[in-house]
């Protein structure tokens, strides 16, 4: 599903006079469907960096990204910003540690209209069951979200990203904000969508979870450590 074949990134500082700032060398990454691979490492190591270069958010200066998609494989990093909407759209969800929506909608909608091939009826249905199960309670679900406990928050970006379909899926931090409750929930959505078929890449700060839902991890290390 997908496969990163020599990639290399790094930033310039225009600040600092130009700087360049190496974060990702020569990385190769396979990922099959139905499995889950953890992005390991100290922080500051480029595992974020790795994963925003998988969704598009950052151009890569070598390598390719290939992606499966309607059938054959894109390049993320030589695509254009248009092939890109269109593999985010139906084939590469990413769920981030942090909700970035329009001010003033209701989490329920926010939800609801990430559902794919259903009627609005339907989809607002899905995005209730789906709130429901992650312990948003009825009452919350017409407000807009920005007044949400950093928890439920982040429950509402899990619900938005596992309810659109994806084949792939790419997690930052999934459980960061969470009790070891809702902790639970979602490392039992991580684990029924793998058995749908959907690749997943995360970063799992947590051991206890990586442990649970990795089948392999990718060491990433900083490039001045690494070998």
């Amino acid at each position: 599903m997908i496969r990163v074949e020599g990639l290399d990134k790094h930033f310039t500082l225009h600040l600092r006079g130009g700087l360049r700032l190496p974060v990702l060398h020569h990385v190769e990454l396979e990922v099959r469907a139905g499995e889950c691979i953890a992005l390991a490492g100290p922080s500051g190591a480029g595992k974020s960096t790795l994963l925003r270069s998988l969704y598009g958010n950052y151009r890569a200066d070598a390598g390719r990204i290939l992606v499966r998609h309607d059938g054959g494989m894109v390049d993320i990093a030589s695509a254009s910003p248009r092939t890109v909407v269109q593999v985010r759209a139906r084939t590469l969800g990413y769920v981030s540690q942090f909700l970035r929506v329009v001010p003033r909608v209701a989490a329920l909608d926010i939800v609801a209209e990430a559902v794919r091939g259903m009627g609005q009826p339907d989809a607002r249905a899905a995005a209730a069951d789906l709130l429901h199960r992650l312990n948003i309670p009825a009452r919350l679900h017409g407000l807009p979200p920005a007044t949400f406990s950093g928890g439920e928050q982040q429950r509402i970006n899990l619900a938005r990203g596992f309810i659109g379909g994806h084949p792939i899926l790419l997690l930052d931090e999934p459980t960061a904000s969470l009790d070891a409750e809702n902790a639970e929930i979602v490392i039992a959505m991580i684990a029924e969508a793998k058995a749908r078929g959907v690749a997943i890449v995360g970063i799992f700060h947590d051991a206890a979870v990586r442990g649970r839902v990795a089948d392999r991890l990718l060491h990433v290390m900083p490039l001045q450590e690494a070998a």
